[in-house]
This record gives C-alpha cells, structure tokens and sequence, in this order.
C-alpha cells in the first residue's frame, strides 16, 4: 500500500500536454493556449468618439459657458462604421455617434448635454448650428487609436487559460480561431454483473450505473471529454472487449473490478494486456485503486485508473488523481483544488492507519471556516459527496479529529472559498 504522494506522482508522470490544435474561438474556453497571440493592427483602428456629441476643434470653445455659448455650424454627420469625409475647420462642428471615426481637424467630442442641441431640435429644424455650453479640452472624449491594443504587440501569451473576457479580445481582432492544447479524451468503463443501464428496467439485485455519470461530469468540470464505453460484465471476455474499445482515448478510467473479491478481474485484464504500477493507496475511501497502463494495437501506452465500484471512492479516487492528470494533459499550471484550514464542528474517526477524505460542508462565520460532516460516511453514500463543498482531510497517524481541531480541508467548490 503506498502513500497518496506517491501515487499522485507516478500518475502525474505518466501524463503531459496533449498536442495543439486550431478551434473556433467559442470552443476554446478554458483552454490554454498554445502560441502567442499577436495583434495585427491597431484596437480601436482609428480615433473614435467616446459618446454622442459634437465633434469640435477645442481652441473654437475655450470660451464657452452656459451664459455664453459659442455657436458653430454643423457641417454634417458622422455614424459608427464611417468616415467622415470633409475636415472639421475653425467655427465647424459634426454631429458625431459613439463609436464613429473622430473626423479630421476635431480634436474633441462635445456630449449633447453640453449644448443647446435639446432646445434646437424641438423647433422641429434640421439642426445647421449648435450652442456649446461648455469648455472641453483637446482629446476629451476621444478614444485614441490603440489605445486598448497596439499593432504588432502580444495580447495574449502562449499558455494563458482562455477567459471569457479573451474570447472578446481575439474577436476584437478579427479572429475566428484559435490554438489551443487540446482537450484529453477519457474513456470510461463501468464492470459488474449487478450494473444496469440509466433508462432500463432495474432487475432484482441490481443497481444503476451512477459511477460512469458522476465521472463524466467530473471529467467535464475538469475540461476533458468523456466518453462512455457502457457496462462490462464480470468476465475477463467482457472487460477485455470494452477495454479495447477505448484504447483510442488519452485515458481510460474502470469502476470496479479492483478489490480482492472472485469477480475482481480489472487487474487481471490489465496485467494481460498492459502493465500494472501500483494497486491499493493508503487512503479512505478509494484503498484498492489500480494504475497502470493498456496497449493499443499501434503501440500507445494509454494511462488507466482503475477505481473502486463504490461511488464515493470513485469520485474522490478522481479528484485526488484523475483531475490532475486531465488539467496537466490540458496545459493546465494550477493542477490543484484549493486547501483551507477550517475548524471541525463534528468527530471524524479514523481507525486504520489511512489518510481519510471526509465528505464535508464548510461554512464561512466571524472570518473563519468551519467544516461539518455531511452525514453518515459510507463509500456506498452518494447524497454525502453531492451535499459536500469540500473534502475534510485527517492524516494517516491522527486516529481521531475532535470538534474544534483545525484541519486542512480540499474546497470542491471555489466559489466558497
């Protein structure tokens, strides 16, 4: 039985970023980039109006006040999305839309509540000149070329997680695409005899395949693609034939099949068909998990977790492992949930020498953590990981965490922390 440390490390060796590829942009969120994005031209391209108003020379209104407006003629319009053709000479002014190029020769933009434009347009006229009401100096409300992005700069570097605010910036500058490391395939198979499919009739003995969804859904929290391989019965036939169904994925994960019992044969079929590097992990729950590697018929040595059939142990048995290893094959730097110190409000037993992942809810009171346990804590329990934020930690050689100990604790949901 070896330590959770050592374990981690072997599984994390045996994985690394996948290659990249070119995705739409909308696909690559979350994901890391894999080159260095370079902007092409200038963001905004020109001088553009920061809102409505008149665009003006300043020097024209530096005078100007409600009590004694300065009046100038309106030679035109200019809209977002053209350009202005004529120049903006001294005692001009262009009626201007947020967004629009800034024309030639004005060097301000006027907001309309700063002239009597209210008061000429109720007289029902086309406006031919404006009253400026106050004095606005050169650059005022003008966004400059280039002032969100230079040409030629890096926006985006090589290994950045995509956000959604960096969507906007590679639209912004045109681009549909982007390369990102790819996202890892983990394939994913249930075994038992007892194991009945969602949707089908639930036969006397049997249970419902809950371990392949609670995976894929953590597998997709993690920014994998899960993939589905269905239920193998427990003969080495059937789990030989599944196994080789996902030998074309990036990792292979197995509930059940690991434990000491005569229908225990996920081993087996690994020995036979790859190669075993460790089985059984001194933790609670999750003891009797198997890694080791399949061969694909060209060659590829596909990582394999082998989890137990219990559904708590195998959904923590990912956590702990599984989810590390798919954000290290996405490029991923922060490869860990965060840990907390919280204050226990409830007893955690811990009777055999293991490190326990107690199923807990962490609260936030007075500026501090406190951590309850969700329940009873069998690795049959489901409902106890769903109403758990967080994993409650009490190391191999600490026999019992009373209430009121401090204890380091895995936040299964971020936003709490």
């Amino acid at each position: 039985m070896i330590s959770v440390e050592t374990a981690l490390r072997k599984v994390l060796s045996a994985v690394g970023p996948l290659e990249a590829v070119t995705r739409p942009i909308l696909d690559c969120l979350g994901q890391v980039l894999a080159e260095d994005v370079r902007a092409a031209f200038h963001v905004p391209p020109l001088d553009n109006a920061a809102m409505d108003g008149f665009a003006v020379i300043a020097a024209d209104i530096h005078n100007a006040s409600p009590g004694h407006p300065v009046v100038l003629r309106v030679i035109g319009e200019a809209a977002a999305g053209s350009i202005f053709k004529s120049k903006v000479r001294h005692g001009t002014a262009v009626r201007i839309m947020t967004g629009a190029p800034v024309p030639a020769g004005a060097d301000c933009v006027v907001p309309f509540e700063e002239t009597d434009e209210a008061r000429r347009h109720s007289r029902g006229r086309i406006i031919r000149e404006i009253g400026i009401l106050r004095h606005l100096g050169p650059g005022a409300n003008i966004r400059r070329a280039g002032e969100d992005i230079r040409a030629s700069s890096i926006v985006l570097r090589k290994g950045r997680v995509l956000q959604p605010a960096d969507i906007g910036v590679l639209a912004s500058l045109g681009l549909a695409d982007a390369t990102v490391i790819r996202r890892p395939t983990v394939a994913i198979l249930a075994t038992g005899n007892e194991i009945t499919a969602v949707g089908h009739p639930l036969r006397p003995g049997g249970i419902y395949n809950s371990n392949s969804y609670s995976l894929a859904a953590q597998v997709v929290e993690a920014g994998g693609i899960p993939r589905l391989l269905g239920i193998a019965r427990d003969n080495v036939r059937s789990i030989v034939t599944a196994v080789r169904r996902g030998l074309d994925s990036d990792l292979l994960l197995t509930t059940g099949g690991v434990s000491l019992g005569d229908y225990d044969l996920v081993k087996e079929v690994l020995a036979s068909e790859g190669e075993i590097s460790f089985w059984t992990v001194r933790m609670k729950p999750g003891k009797p998990l198997a890694f080791g590697y399949f061969k694909s018929g060209t060659g590829r040595r596909i990582p394999h977790l082998g989890f137990p059939g219990n559904p708590v142990s195998a959904m923590i048995s990912f956590e702990l492992f599984g989810r590390p290893a798919v954000r290290k094959m996405l490029g991923m730097k922060q490869l860990y949930r965060p840990v907390i110190k919280a204050t226990l409000e409830s007893t955690i037993n811990n009777r055999d020498g293991r490190r326990v992942f107690a199923r807990v809810t962490v609260t936030r009171r007075n500026g501090k953590y406190r951590a309850t346990v969700t329940g009873e804590q069998g690795s049959g329990i489901l409902t106890s990981m769903s109403l758990a934020n967080g994993l409650a930690i009490v190391p191999e050689d600490v026999p019992v965490a009373l209430p009121g100990q401090v204890v380091d604790v895995i936040m299964l949901d971020q936003e709490e922390v």
